[in-house]
């Protein structure tokens, strides 16, 4: 059954003017160099580099002088084994060997695509029929390097976006490290990711049942300081990465929402955060969290993450565990299940699955709750983002892959109380690539990280061939309707 789709004009296209001044190091032997360069400049000539540094580049980013100083202390270390003193360093030489720590990075230079919406908080000082809301997207920029970027706005009582006004300077957070790891739950996460034991092994049993940040980071060292094959080399990474796999990010309050961005951090993320799929759960005690889950990328293994924040200015990172956390397309239900947390995933890279869980971050027995059955979808089914409660059932909005790699998005109905239960589902897409939509860094193709229901509507942001991003609405009781068959 055709289920009719309208199509907003509103199109959010990447921006290569919006850059981060990001933390930029040539190496320990180039960096020694340029280090001694600077110092051997007279006093004149480091204070007509820094100006003109600081002219040339102080209106493009907020208080460039404090992050040139930030970078600088990344050099501690390294000037410290040079046998120099860094705080008998003057201010302008730290700045100005900041300065060579710094690149600035266009966020935005080649996409702004799958994006999900959520309901604001703050829904005060609205018209009737206005709802204030936060999109993120998955924007990208050189070398296909994806981070998460949001916009606000508000969604009148026709459904038509009014995005807030886009500010100019963009912030990287403050990086907080996670202190204190539980040990048992970091070794299962070990063998989860088959990190070889016979290295591993030997360090944990030294280590308390609840252990420090500093402290398997200091014993990793040591045994990577002494000489190993390259494949225990490896497996003792391998548990650096997952320990820095952890960790809070923090914005300034002055900053507007549209100035933030969360930028890979940990080794894990190092090729990218990839599809952040947004929710806002409400808990059994009436309590809202935001959550968010995404893949974390290192060009060789999968990392399913968790991202909750209170505020959009305080976030907390953490990867997800169990059997069933191999994988990407994880998706939040936005409450619990009968006491339970429930979560929807493409464990096998084919199929639609569902588990459930007394923690967040721990996933096992997959249970499938769907598979290819169109043609549009014979290569692989998947979610597009948090389920939507209605009083019918949840509504799960789906991708396709057909002929071509081509991209659809569909909507499935489940049962409220048994989500294992499919009640209905759409036989064509809800939306395909239109021709002017087919062209684009990956052709053919429509995705959305989540949508929301809003004044009898299906709200549905989408990304267009992973290069800019637009939404579309749909009447619920059209779509409700086709879904009842």
């Amino acid at each position: 059954m055709y289920v009719p789709i309208q199509r907003r004009n509103t199109q959010f296209f990447p921006d290569s003017s919006r850059v981060v001044a990001r933390f930029f190091s040539n190496g320990d032997k180039r960096t020694s160099q340029l280090i001694r360069r600077v110092l051997d400049l007279d006093e004149a000539t480091v204070n007509n580099e820094l100006e003109r540094t600081l002219r040339e580049f102080a209106g493009r980013h907020r208080n460039i002088s404090q992050i040139f100083l930030r970078h600088f202390e990344n050099y501690k270390s390294l000037i410290e084994h040079l046998e120099m003193d860094p705080d008998q360093f003057s201010k302008e030489e730290k700045l100005l060997i900041g300065s060579y720590a710094t690149m600035e990075y266009s966020i935005e230079s080649a996409a702004m695509f799958n994006p999900s919406i959520i309901e604001d908080f703050d829904q005060s000082f609205l018209a009737k029929g206005e709802k204030r809301v936060i999109l993120s997207f998955r924007a990208t920029g050189e070398g296909h390097l994806s981070s998460i970027v949001f916009r606000r706005g508000i969604l009148d009582a026709n459904n038509d976006f009014h995005s807030n006004k886009v500010r100019n300077y963009i912030d990287l957070p403050r990086i907080g490290q996670k202190k204190s790891y539980d040990k048992g739950r970091f070794v299962q996460k070990m063998k989860e990711m088959k990190i070889s034991p016979r290295y591993s092994s030997t360090i944990m049993d030294d280590l308390p049942d609840h252990f420090e940040y500093h402290q398997l980071k200091s014993a990793v060292g040591n045994v990577l300081a002494n000489g190993i094959s390259d494949e225990n080399r490896l497996a003792l990474e391998e548990m650096t990465w997952l320990v820095d796999s952890y960790y809070d990010v923090e914005f300034s309050l002055d900053s507007d929402i549209s100035e933030r961005v969360i930028f890979p951090i940990s080794p894990s993320e190092s090729k990218g955060i990839e599809d952040a799929r947004f929710v806002r759960f409400t808990d059994d005690d009436g309590s809202e969290k935001i959550y968010a889950t995404y893949t974390a990328y290192d060009g060789r293994t999968i990392l399913p993450k968790l991202l909750s924040t209170e505020d959009f200015t305080t976030f907390r990172i953490m990867p997800m565990h169990g059997n069933a956390a191999q994988n990407k397309n994880f998706a939040l239900f936005p409450k619990k299940i009968k006491g339970k947390y429930a979560v929807l995933a493409r464990v096998d890279g084919v199929n639609n699955y569902i588990m459930f869980s007394d923690r967040n971050t721990l996933w096992n027995d997959p249970i499938k709750i769907q598979e290819p059955k169109y043609p549009w979808e014979f290569t692989q089914i998947g979610n597009c983002g948090a389920p939507l409660w209605t009083e019918e059932g949840w509504l799960i909005i789906t991708h396709g892959v057909g002929p071509m790699r081509r991209y659809c998005i569909g909507a499935s109905l489940f049962d409220l109380d048994d989500p294992t239960r499919e009640i209905g589902r759409l036989t064509e897409p809800l939306l395909s690539p239109l021709e002017v939509e087919r062209e684009g860094y990956v052709p053919n193709v429509v995705y959305s990280c989540g949508s929301m229901i809003n004044n009898g509507c299906l709200v549905l942001p989408y990304a267009v061939s992973d290069y800019s991003s637009s939404y579309a609405t749909v009447e619920m009781e059209d779509l409700m309707q086709a879904l009842r068959g």
